[in-house]
């Protein structure tokens, strides 16, 4: 799916987004402040609105769009965009583990980055590429994760099975330029408005000791 020359028509013919749904925290959590900085990579749908919220998330140092699950040869946006390649649009995000633990990035992300129950699609976009997918960078964040999401089954939180799969030993491969920023760059762009603007307002209502107002920008310049 070519977004640029879609996005109106889908926009236009797509529900509007889901309000965001907090869930609880997690009860295994890693432990704190293990290093300076700490790095998770999560997929869940189009990378705008992924690395829009993280973007205000306090304790966050920086959220890069890209893609993980495939290789770096196939790792551009006309070639994930086949869904052949094994690819995720996903973030990196770049925290401090003194600050923000790495339950609370993925309270976020079950919260109000996306629906983790919708499988190989969110809103509009369907495909293998928009999954949702948790990248692992280690052993704990893995058994964290996987606890996390048994977690949320268990209580129901949400009235179908979470789809989320956990993927390690996954390379990251960061976007083109173009894609970095989007949702600050271009707030009016039709899919922004309708998708992920209400994103970073449910983020903003539901963790306000976590929002913060001055997103934190790969290209801090544009």
């Amino acid at each position: 799916m070519k977004r640029f020359a879609l996005v109106l028509a889908l926009t236009l013919a797509a529900p509007l987004a889901a309000e965001a749904r907090v869930v609880p925290p997690p009860a295994q959590d890693e432990a704190a402040g293990q290093a300076a900085t700490e790095v998770a990579v999560l997929a869940g749908g189009c990378f705008w609105g992924v690395q829009g919220v993280f973007q205000h998330v306090d304790g966050v140092a920086k959220a890069v769009s890209g893609y993980a699950g495939g290789t770096k040869d196939s790792a551009d946006y006309e070639t994930v965009s086949s869904e052949k390649t094994g690819h995720a649009e996903s973030v990196q995000i770049t925290f401090d583990p003194k600050r923000i633990s790495y339950g609370r990035i993925l309270q976020i992300y079950f919260s109000v980055a996306h629906d983790p129950t919708e499988l190989n699609r969110q809103g509009p976009d369907v495909g293998t590429s928009y999954r949702s997918t948790i990248f692992p960078a280690s052993d704990e964040q893995a058994k964290v994760a996987k606890a996390y999401i048994a977690q949320l089954d268990d209580a129901h939180v949400y009235s179908e099975k979470i789809a989320t799969t956990i993927e390690p030993g996954k390379t990251f491969y960061p976007a083109e330029d173009y894609h970095q920023d989007f949702l600050t760059r271009h707030p009016m762009y039709p899919y922004i408005v309708m998708f992920d603007l209400p994103k970073i307002r449910d983020l903003k209502a539901s963790f306000p000791d976590l929002y913060r107002a001055d997103p934190v920008l790969v290209f801090a310049s544009k």
